[in-house]
């Protein structure tokens, strides 16, 4: 009798957190801007969205019709922990060959790694740069997430992330988020291939019930070459002070949780002497003016840079503070808003 409640209670839990998911993702579908999705998609056709809620769908069906988690090999039950973390999961354990189980194993230890406590947040001193960062949450806790790490090959980790959604849901993903970088970057010499595992862990986790942007580099600090992967995030923005030239590091792939066939490109941004490197969060260029129902924008952004180039980081991060509070004459934000100011000495 308990075992079967234990199941009941399970399949509640996976049905509740995929109608969440599902609910989540259409109102996001439906309410967002045609801006807002083409930088999530990365100008991906919607159909990608779709073929995701397809398998939400699927899923629902096979709850509803007491099929979900029944193994298609045995008819026993799929294994609790194995359909935690992939709700489309068809097969018992007992059916796995031993390569499948090995790589199940490591895939469930940093499932159960990623559920534990945050990290503290720390700013690096790397040679030749100059970094300073700000975070300030919509509510009393935030959905965004800046992090400093380091890749195998020693090369910094920069990374800037959004969650969808607001509160206390949001940042307990964010929780999981930090661990998740935190893991995966010391083993890895690539932002993409994090990306990439990371979308393969959370893509069917009923505990993720939302979609990420994210921005993730390897800094070079001696060859002062940016490595980045940018899944469906707001372009970061570099302001090359010698030449006056403005760049724009556009989405390379979708945003993590938006599509079932996960594909991020890697790109390179070679730095100089004078660049000011600007990685934030759409609560800057969404912030909005009470008074014209304006939008801060990328332009405003720049702005703020261009007149403030020869400042520090630190200087310049305090200055979009301000140009965001003039412009939303001290209204409380709508949004969370992070930035992470880096300048190439």
């Amino acid at each position: 009798m308990e075992n079967v409640q234990m199941e009941t209670s399970l399949i509640d839990h996976i049905h509740e957190g995929l109608t969440e998911k599902k609910t989540s993702l259409e109102q996001w579908r439906e309410t967002t801007t045609e801006q807002q999705k083409e930088t999530c998609l990365c100008s991906e056709d919607e159909a990608i969205l779709k073929e995701h809620l397809h398998v939400i769908d699927k899923s629902l069906q096979k709850v509803e019709a007491g099929v979900l988690g029944v193994c298609e090999v045995c008819h026993g039950r799929v294994d609790d922990e194995l359909l935690m973390m992939d709700y489309t999961a068809t097969v018992c354990l007992g059916h796995y060959t031993d390569t499948e189980l090995r790589q199940l194993e490591s895939e469930l230890e940093l499932s159960q790694v990623i559920q534990r406590a945050i990290l503290p947040q720390r700013i690096p001193s790397i040679a030749g740069f100059d970094i300073a960062a700000f975070s300030r949450p919509a509510q009393i806790v935030s959905g965004d997430y800046f992090d400093f790490l380091q890749f195998k090959d020693g090369n910094h980790g920069l990374v800037v992330a959004d969650v969808s959604g607001h509160g206390v849901s949001a940042s307990m993903l964010v929780t999981s988020l930090q661990m998740a970088f935190h893991t995966l970057t010391s083993e890895s010499a690539s932002p993409t291939a994090v990306l990439e595992r990371i979308n393969h862990i959370y893509i069917h986790n009923i505990n993720f019930s939302t979609f990420v942007t994210v921005f993730f580099a390897s800094l070079d600090p001696m060859a002062k070459k940016l490595s980045y992967a940018n899944a469906g995030h707001n372009p970061p923005y570099i302001h090359r002070r010698s030449t006056g030239e403005d760049l724009w590091l556009k989405p390379t792939g979708a945003a993590i949780g938006l599509m079932e066939y996960f594909n991020v490109k890697p790109a390179e941004a070679q730095l100089v002497p004078g660049d000011i490197l600007v990685i934030y969060t759409d609560g800057v260029t969404e912030a909005i003016n009470p008074q014209a129902d304006d939008l801060f924008g990328y332009d405003r952004l720049a702005e703020v840079v261009r007149n403030n180039e020869h400042q520090s980081s630190e200087a310049i991060a305090g200055k979009i503070r301000q140009a965001l509070n003039d412009f939303t004459q001290g209204a409380l934000l709508a949004d969370d808003v992070t930035l992470v100011v880096c300048k190439v000495n």
